[in-house]
């Protein structure tokens, strides 16, 4: 039964990663205490320093737009063909994603990222796990088990292809297929760069489709601190490249520690691990009285999700574990 609060938050009955008040409330302890490993969110993030006064005091102009816009360009190998639209956040977009197309039927593969079915549905579009459908949304890399997809799974009238996590295998990028007729790539900064709280995000795909975002965004979108910190870590080709290394060698060690401990690993990507394990809520608590949070699912009795513990706190996990 919904708790008064929560009817008058709908966002409280979704189900995600985070949510630590709730953990907090269960098992005690300040935010500080804990160790959040129920998200997919790079615990060692890009750097952020040097703002100037008028990053946060003047509306963003179009000249940071188009900076931001060719960074992310060249650092995606955008087509020509492709343009790109930045947004307060992948989350934002996701939401606007059921407003391309008359509604009909979509094809959403399960487990994936939930928003994308609560977004069709609530726009009046009927949500398939398969069969023929004018929209199809494919993860990908999927949260929560890594599965990749192909160019051939790109078949519907309107594709949306979500690479929120592609960032860590860039050479399995679908991004060519950007410029397709229907095809929207989405990308998020909140995630490999470790800048959630940033909300920054982009849409790619042909001039139409574009221009259609760009008037259910509207003016100022995004701003002007993440303009100027999305265009300097789009450059930062150096720290992206040892940024996947490092990812690739503690997702190795998180296995190791895991598995150990009795759980089979199932898949994931480098920012986060999907584990079978024998009771999932009862690993979620073991973990929780140590104040560290994991991610379980309402539609498995038996998955366990973690991120990555950030480089002062493996101790601290192989301990709890």
């Amino acid at each position: 039964m919904a708790s008064p609060d929560d009817t008058l938050n709908p966002r409280a009955a979704r189900d995600h990663g985070g949510g630590l008040d709730g953990a907090m409330a269960q098992f005690g302890g300040a935010r500080e205490d804990w160790l959040d490993l129920s998200t997919g969110i790079n615990p060692h993030p890009y750097p952020v320093s040097n703002l100037t006064q008028s990053d946060w005091t003047a509306l963003p102009d179009h000249g940071a737009f188009e900076r931001l816009s060719a960074a992310a360009r060249q650092f995606w190998s955008v087509p020509d063909g492709a343009a790109i639209l930045p947004a307060p956040g992948a989350s934002a977009l996701i939401a606007r994603m059921p407003a391309l197309a008359p509604r009909g039927r979509v094809q959403i593969t399960t487990p994936t990222y939930n928003e994308h079915a609560a977004a069709f549905a609530a726009q009046g579009w009927t949500v398939e796990s398969a069969g023929p459908a004018e929209a199809r949304v494919i993860v990908h890399p999927n949260n929560p088990d890594g599965r990749i997809w192909s160019a051939a799974d790109a078949d519907a009238s309107l594709t949306v292809i979500d690479e929120s996590f592609c960032d860590i295998c860039p050479e399995k990028s679908l991004i060519h297929l950007a410029e397709n007729p229907g095809v929207i790539v989405l990308k998020s900064f909140g995630k490999f760069w470790g800048l959630a709280g940033l909300r920054l995000g982009f849409a790619i795909g042909r001039s139409d489709l574009i221009a259609k975002l760009n008037d259910l965004t509207g003016p100022w979108a995004v701003s002007g601190p993440a303009l100027r910190i999305g265009e300097r870590a789009l450059r930062d080709t150096e720290w992206a490249n040892s940024t996947r290394q490092h990812l690739a060698d503690a997702a190795d060690r998180l296995d190791q520690m895991v598995t150990g401990s009795g759980a089979t690993l199932i898949g994931g990507t480098t920012l986060f691990r999907l584990y079978d394990v024998d009771d999932a809520a009862a690993w979620q608590a073991k973990l929780a009285r140590a104040h560290i949070w994991s991610r379980v699912f309402p539609y498995s009795g038996t998955y366990l999700r973690l991120g990555l513990p950030p480089a002062d706190a493996w101790d601290r996990l192989e301990a709890a574990l």
